[in-house]
This record gives structure tokens, C-alpha cells and sequence, in this order.
């Protein structure tokens, strides 16, 4: 019972030397509380089902517009005891489960493998379901940029971000700000309830930690009245988030080729600059070393500080993936995977599969082909040479007449 009061201790979340009547100098509409935080939840269950109007009404149109269209699949054939070992035990057979189940089911190593292929491409997402998930991020980065940037460019820690920590933490809160916090908060809770349902991607984890790590920065930095600087944060993360999903969007559409290679690559350079540039020159220095010049460090200063640098680390991780692919786009000439996020866990492994299966159809059919020139030429050679032996047999015994007569 005495652990929730120990939560709120002053000097958790305010400077030293600052208390709770301090903050109680403004009025409640311009001091931020804890109990606001509530709002995020609807707001996320409203941003779930917009999201859900959106790609049965809104998306499908815009698709046909960008001429997205779904990959033809061939299914697998109904087997009862592979779709079960599919669905309970595993998506993936090792050699010997593969063993087993050609006992099991009388089946060949080849038969089961191709199966197993074709059922994990049926339950891969289509274009469409991709597209739809793209267009909703980017109108919703695309709307809150807009937004932050009009609430943001007047103001003076905008341009001068000493101004983030004057009078801190007394510092009076603008309803806009207040939306525009709130706003956001929603969306990332509803990226995390529809986590489970959405697209498994190749970054999953590192997702996963994104929006969690958000969501803390965003309440902490809400609660603590960092509302300032973090605005700031989420300005940067929407600006280049914007041109990869636009990117992606052209992407599954057929005839953008070039404008999906351009929009990559724009993105490619916001993303460095603001998220390895700007973001730690900026933004963490602005909270390590300028708000030192306000308040000495306490225990909110660190935590904040501390989730700053693991989203830092994320930014170092995606970047690590953009910089392969602008390799293989320069280099070698093609843009074939978006190394980011865009590329299913399982696309890779699935493809090896597949080219292997190709080989050794390739393999299997060159050597029938082998096998049939091979037949023709003996019987050629051995037509040839009966033919040959009946000539000289006939020769002889025409001869042997002649000298008989």
C-alpha cells in the first residue's frame, strides 16, 4: 500500500528544489496530470477502429488505384496429418520429423517439403493486406507531422532548444500540445494492441521494444512536463517515417518502380541525417548537457535519458539494415527487399527452399533429357552398326556365288 505514494516522491520526477506546490502555480488546464494519461486508451480502441474502416473501405480502392494485386498461390493438397503437425507443432519440419511423417503419411522427402512450402506461402499476407497497413501509417504520419509542425514552428524552443528547459519545470501546457501528445500516445497503443494480428516482420522484436520504449517516453515525459522536448522527439520520428511508408506503398503497385527506387532513397537520407545526426547532436544533447545548465540530474533525468539512448540504438540497428539495401541499390543495381521491416520472417528461408526445389527440377530434367539424347544416339549407333554388318554379310555372300560360278 505504501508503494504508490513512494512512486509519486517529488524527487523521482521533479528537480531538486522543486516540489508538487510548485507545479501547483499553474492552473490545472495548463499543468500536466497523471490521470490524463486515461484518455489514451480510448483514443487507441478509436484509432483500432478506424483503422479497421479504413482498410476494408478505403484502402482496397486506393490499391486498385496504384495497381496493387495479389501473387497467385498454388494450394496445398488436403492432408489431415500434416495440417496438423502444421498447425500444433511446427511450421518448419527438421530432417527427422520429415522422416516420421513420410511413415506416417506415405509420402516422399520431396512431396512433404513442397507441402509444407506451399502451405506457409497460403498463410502469407497479400499485397493487398500490405498495402492497406502502409496507407494507414502514412496518413496518420503524414496528418501528425503536418500538425506538430504547425503547432511547433512559432514557438521559440523550436528554434532554440534552451528554451526547452526555461523555468522548468514550471512550465505552462498548450491544449494543442496536450492533443498532440495525446493523439500520438493513442496510435502507438493501438500499434501495440494490433501487434498480434498485424504483419510479422523481420524486425519484430526490435517493433515491439520501438513501442513500448514510445509509449514510456511519451507518459514519463507527460508526466514530468517535458512536453517541450518532447514534441520535438516526435516531430524528427514522423518526418522520415512518412517517405518509408510511401515508399512501401508504391512498392506493392506495379508500374512504380523508379518511384519507389527515388522514394527509398529520399528516405534513406532524412532517416540518416535525423535519426544518426540531428537526433543525437540535437535532442539528447539538449537533455544531457543543456538542462544541466537549469537543474541538477535526478532520478527522472536519468530515466528519460536512458530511453532516448535505447531508442538511439534502435535508430542504429534500422540503419544498419537501410545502408545494405543503398548498397545493393548502387552497387548492384537493384532494390529487390526492403531490409527494414517490410520483408516477412520466414520470405528468405522459403525462397532457398523454393530455389532448391527448382534445381534440382532443373537438375532432374536436364538429366532425363541427357538420358533421352543418350538413348537416341545408341540406337542410332547400334542401328548403325547391324546395318552395317548386314551389308558386309550380304557383300560376302554375293561374292563367295560370284567365284562359285
Amino acid at each position: 500500500m505504501d508503494l504508490l505514494p513512494d512512486v509519486w516522491r517529488q524527487d523521482y520526477w521533479l528537480p531538486p528544489g522543486v516540489t508538487w506546490k510548485d507545479m501547483e502555480q499553474l492552473a490545472d488546464s495548463d499543468r500536466p496530470k497523471p490521470q490524463d494519461l486515461l484518455l489514451a486508451l480510448p483514443l487507441a480502441l478509436g484509432f483500432v477502429a478506424l483503422r479497421f474502416l479504413f482498410e476494408r473501405f478505403v484502402a482496397p480502392p486506393m490499391g486498385r488505384c496504384f495497381g496493387v494485386r495479389n501473387r497467385l498461390q498454388m494450394t496445398a493438397a488436403p492432408s489431415p496429418k500434416l495440417e496438423s503437425f502444421y498447425t500444433q507443432q511446427s511450421r518448419q519440419p527438421t530432417q527427422s520429423e520429415i522422416i516420421s511423417l513420410m511413415s506416417l503419411c506415405g509420402k516422399t522427402q520431396r512431396q512433404i517439403e513442397t507441402w509444407f512450402r506451399l502451405r506457409r506461402n497460403q498463410d502469407r499476407p497479400c499485397h493487398t493486406k500490405k498495402f492497406g497497413e502502409s496507407a494507414w501509417r502514412f496518413f496518420f504520419y503524414l496528418a501528425a507531422f503536418l500538425a506538430g509542425l504547425a503547432c511547433l514552428i512559432d514557438r521559440p524552443w523550436f528554434w532554440d532548444h534552451r528554451e526547452c528547459w526555461k523555468h522548468y519545470p514550471v512550465q505552462p501546457m498548450e491544449r494543442v500540445h496536450y492533443w498532440y501528445y495525446m493523439l500520438e500516445l493513442g496510435f502507438y497503443c493501438s500499434l501495440l494492441l494490433r501487434i498480434s494480428v498485424d504483419i510479422k516482420r523481420k524486425d519484430f522484436k526490435e517493433q515491439v521494444i520501438h513501442h513500448f520504449a514510445t509509449i514510456f517516453l511519451l507518459s514519463f515525459s507527460y508526466c514530468a512536463n517535458y512536453i517541450r522536448i518532447g514534441t520535438l522527439v516526435m516531430l524528427l520520428h514522423d518526418s522520415s517515417d512518412i517517405l518509408l511508408e510511401s515508399a512501401k506503398m508504391f512498392n506493392y503497385g506495379t508500374g512504380w518502380r523508379k518511384t519507389c527506387d527515388t522514394l527509398f532513397i529520399v528516405f534513406a537520407v532524412v532517416f540518416l541525417v535525423t535519426r544518426l545526426v540531428i537526433f543525437p547532436t540535437k535532442i539528447i544533447h539538449t537533455t544531457l548537457v543543456l538542462s544541466m545548465e537549469v537543474f541538477e540530474p535526478f532520478a527522472g533525468y536519468y530515466f528519460f535519458n536512458v530511453l532516448l539512448m535505447v531508442l538511439q540504438a534502435l535508430h542504429i540497428f534500422w540503419a544498419v539494415l537501410i545502408l545494405r539495401m543503398a548498397y545493393k541499390f548502387l552497387f548492384l543495381g537493384k532494390l529487390d527487399k526492403d531490409e527494414r521491416s517490410d520483408e516477412e520472417s520466414e520470405a528468405e528461408e522459403d525462397e532457398k527452399d523454393k530455389g532448391e526445389e527448382d534445381r534440382n527440377d532443373a537438375g532432374d530434367y536436364c538429366w532425363e533429357r541427357s538420358k533421352d539424347t543418350l538413348n537416341s544416339k545408341l540406337s542410332m549407333l547400334t542401328n548403325s552398326c547391324v546395318l552395317n554388318n548386314f551389308s558386309n554379310h550380304r557383300a560376302s555372300v554375293a561374292d563367295r556365288m560370284r567365284k562359285a560360278q
